[in-house]
């Protein structure tokens, strides 16, 4: 696995019990999968010779990121490695003005959307959408915020972004100046009227079996994820087989192995819009781990190694899963008693990683029957391992 984030950690940790050797590529021995597996390699996934030496003995690789360089994986398949997802998958992800023409051309329903190459073309842009010309298929999704000048806009860089990074909104061309200062083209997308964010998640090995985990909300705060609540409540039956059977084609179309995110907007007009992409195990899938019969790790597994996937239900009615963040509480271990002793069902995953204000540091699984039940003590074990919550 190239990448030594809690990815990999978490994907190693599902591997053991069916007697997988597993070898990483990391960046630092401190990283967060690097401190628990036994085969790594510190290097730098940006040098195709490092990549060439490490690829040597193994059956196949994966990622917990999209971040290795397209030609380099091109590369490695050339030399008769199996990468998986391949490149010619991974780009979608890797690469939004990609990702986005690809979706328009397989059908599928997207914010309106367009490259940009200065504010000057972003404000005219916003123009096209408040004439109703935009080019993609969420005509009138971002209405209802009262203005006539196509603004506000969101500007992506179209490589490298993550967790908020590399996203601007803009409320105007003046405002539109820094995304283009990094030199990367920049993808312009109408600011959609959304009543949520969702999440589907679905698995699909290299002979074409897939499976579909529960579609889910995500609930973002500042642009990263804080909550994810599975199965999303209240969403239409009919709505939340739409957006499985297009996560399920998505996979199908771009020839994606292992685990694909298809992150969602639900429009408040009924409609689902794809917002990102991501090939590997995902933040929103996490509460798998413990809410379903097998988890997005055990799947991802499976499935580059061309195994029979497992049985994605879940095992409860409500799994919520609640991302713990650095604080100014660095001990977050000595909060363990009360967490554990007050909701002895509580899951509890830490990832190794110093504590910094804001940093993902791990996540927390509850699960049963009652969901304000379960919300509150996600939220609360959460809180009290960050130390916003002391009592």
């Amino acid at each position: 696995m190239v990448g030594g984030g809690q990815l990999a950690r978490m994907t190693h940790e599902a591997g053991i019990p069916l007697g997988i050797r597993f070898k990483l590529l990391s960046d630092t021995p401190q990283d967060s999968a690097a401190q628990v597996v036994n085969d790594v390699v510190i290097g730098d996934y940006r040098d195709l010779e490092t990549l060439r030496a490490f690829a040597r003995g193994c059956d196949v690789i994966t990622f917990d990121h999209e971040h290795v360089p397209t030609e380099h994986l091109r590369a490695l398949e050339a030399d008769g490695v199996r990468v998986r997802p391949g490149p010619d998958a991974l780009v979608h992800a890797q690469d939004k003005g990609v990702m986005r023409a690809r979706l328009d051309a397989i059908g599928v329903p997207c914010p309106r959307h367009r490259i940009v190459s200065d504010p000057g073309d972003v404000a005219a842009f916003a123009a096209e959408l408040a004439e109703g010309e935009g080019a993609g298929e969420g005509e009138g999704a971002g209405e209802g915020d009262g203005r006539t000048d196509g603004f506000p806009v969101v500007l992506k860089t179209v490589r490298g972004g993550y967790d908020g990074k590399g996203v601007w909104v803009v409320d105007s061309a003046e405002e539109a100046a820094e995304p283009f200062r990094a030199g990367v083209p920049v993808l312009a997308e109408e600011k959609v009227d959304f009543v949520r964010e969702l999440a589907a998640n679905v698995v699909r090995s290299p002979h074409g079996q897939a499976v579909a985990y529960p579609v889910v909300e995500s609930q973002q705060v500042d642009g990263v994820c804080d909550t994810v609540i599975a199965p999303a409540p209240g969403l239409d039956e009919e709505l939340a087989l739409k957006a499985e059977q297009l996560a399920l084609t998505i996979a199908k179309e771009l020839g994606v192995v292992g685990h694909l995110a298809v992150e969602l907007f639900e429009t408040r007009d009924g409609r689902i819009l794809v917002n990102e992409l991501a090939m590997r195990p995902h933040n929103s899938g996490h509460w798998t781990q413990d809410g379903s019969i097998t988890s997005q790790f055990a799947n991802h597994v499976r499935a580059v190694l061309d195994l029979p996937l497992g049985d994605p239900r879940p095992r409860a009615r409500w799994t919520v899963m609640a991302n713990v963040l650095g604080g100014d509480y660095p001990d977050m271990y000595s909060a363990y008693l009360h967490c554990m002793a007050r909701d002895p069902q509580l899951k509890i995953h830490m990832y190794g990683k110093d504590v910094k204000p804001g940093r993902k540091v791990g996540h927390v699984n509850t699960y049963g029957d009652d969901l304000d039940d379960v919300l509150e003590r996600a939220r609360h074990a959460a809180g009290y391992l960050r130390g916003t919550i002391t009592e």
